[in-house]
């Protein structure tokens, strides 16, 4: 059994602290919100009154907040982690945030307290099911000590030096945000041009695209994304993408147009929905419904446009 505490009881925060209890460990837990901390301690959980006392009676910490400011509120200050945490404390930070932010972290804990940066690849239903890919960054004898209390979560993946783990899940949602718009601008191409879903399907079938385009055709043809991955956490992903990517001086153009259907999405008032939501914005005015075509019926043509010369 290891002493564990958690700070930040989100979707995610929740779920890895529920997962946690269940494996045995001692588990301290602390949220803004304090009331989101009595379903945990109905498990088991201690809850704290600050992230200070959270970090005081753990061995492991875990950080789960939403983006770079909710991790210096929680980490800094006379209430913060980083106020109690001592030499035997390891901190474990799990949100996606950006290697800036780690390094912003480290700096600020004692030279003596462990630090890792092991953001998770997965949603809801991986958390719930302890079947995540963590992320980690930081020295191997660590990531090996805390990987046997990370496995009630999910599986362990060492990247490389502090700060790898953040620029893997990055990496990881730069891919994934670049082929769901990919995937959205082939449907609408071939909406445009006049196919049926039917047979865009089968075309989308024989393409590096299939598993993505069988994955996501119900969610297209309801038109209901429920969250799994709200789209404003994405939309925050997709900036700290850019921004990373500037600081590298890396030229990110198809991820960079991803981000703007996010943007665009998140407008338009789908920002609590899930991020897939963002092919509801690239179908805007193809998707069926009363007013469309059937699924398997052709699609009317893109309109044409006047001749231009020059």
């Amino acid at each position: 059994m290891t002493a564990i505490a958690v700070a930040g009881l989100g979707a995610m925060g929740s779920r890895l602290a529920a997962r946690l209890v269940a494996a045995g460990h001692e588990v301290t837990v602390w949220n803004r919100s304090a009331g989101k901390a009595e379903p945990l301690a109905e498990l088991g959980a201690i809850p704290a009154a600050t992230p200070a006392q959270a970090a005081s009676r753990a061995e492991l910490l875990i950080t789960m907040v939403a983006d770079p400011a909710p991790l210096r509120a929680v980490t800094e200050g006379p209430d913060g982690v980083v106020a109690g945490a001592s030499a035997s404390l390891t901190v474990v930070e799990m949100s996606t945030v950006g290697p800036a932010a780690v390094a912003r972290l480290a700096s600020a804990l004692p030279p003596a307290t462990g630090l890792l940066d092991a953001p998770v690849l997965g949603s809801l239903a991986e958390a719930e099911s302890g079947s995540l890919v963590i992320f980690a960054g930081g020295p191997a004898q660590l990531v090996e000590r805390v990987s046997p209390v990370l496995a009630a979560v999910g599986s362990v993946l060492h990247v490389g030096d502090l700060g790898a783990g953040a620029a893997a899940k990055l990496m990881a949602n730069a891919a994934l945000f670049a082929t769901l718009g990919t995937l959205g601008e082939a449907i609408a191409l071939a909406r445009g041009l006049g196919m049926s879903s039917e047979a865009a399907y089968r075309v989308l079938a024989a393409t590096p695209l299939a598993a993505q385009a069988e994955r996501r055709r119900a969610a297209i043809e309801g038109g209901e994304y429920p969250p799994r991955f709200r789209l404003t956490l994405a939309g925050k992903d997709a900036r700290l993408i850019a921004d990373a990517a500037a600081a590298a001086g890396v030229d990110l153009r198809l991820t960079t147009a991803a981000g703007t259907w996010l943007a665009e999405a998140e407008q338009a008032g789908l920002g609590d929905r899930d991020y897939t939501a963002m092919l509801k914005t690239i179908l805007r005015g193809r998707d069926n419904g009363p007013s469309c075509p059937r699924p398997d019926a052709p699609l009317r043509p893109a309109r044409s446009r006047p001749a231009t010369t020059g």
